[in-house]
């Protein structure tokens, strides 16, 4: 997925392997914290730490058009990842930070933890996890709950 340099921030994090590029598109904080702790913490118990992944924070409007453009869903979402594997990119994921901050409140946790918690979500994703399944569902949650508690974002 291209993106036009000179709209967003980039941050590259190299942890030993790692390569993490975080993309902020939405505003001016930085997010890094968090996102990066949580990769980290996934990337490791997964055994993927040579592994790249890019996490795009995004607006509403833009993240409706990728699911729209992508998915054929003509609403706002709150993640949307588009899985790579080449030479270890696991792929993108794009974040809608209206989104999280609508759903921090709506669950009644803290902003870090639902940010920690779509980030895993589409780390997840990029790896071939899903939740179509009751089975497969438990897997990712399971995975997601010990990647946000070995990251101290509890509910």
């Amino acid at each position: 997925m291209l993106l036009d340099i000179h709209l967003f921030k980039k941050y590259l994090l190299s942890m030993k392997n790692m390569k993490i590029n975080i993309i902020n598109k939405y505003d001016d904080k930085s997010y890094n914290e968090v996102i990066e702790k949580v990769l980290k913490n996934g990337l490791n118990i997964l055994d993927k730490r040579d592994s790249g992944i890019n996490i795009v924070l995004v607006g509403s409007a833009e993240i409706t058009e990728l699911n729209k453009q992508y998915r054929k869903l003509d609403y706002e979402t709150d993640v949307l990842t588009f899985p790579d594997g080449y030479l270890n990119n696991l792929g993108d994921v794009f974040i809608s930070v209206p989104r999280t901050i609508e759903q921090s409140t709506e669950f009644g946790h803290s902003f870090e933890r639902e940010l920690g918690f779509l980030t895993i979500h589409g780390l997840l994703h990029t790896l071939g996890y899903d939740h179509e399944t009751e089975d497969d569902e438990k897997i990712m949650t399971d995975l997601q709950n010990r990647v946000l508690k070995k990251s101290g974002l509890n509910r």
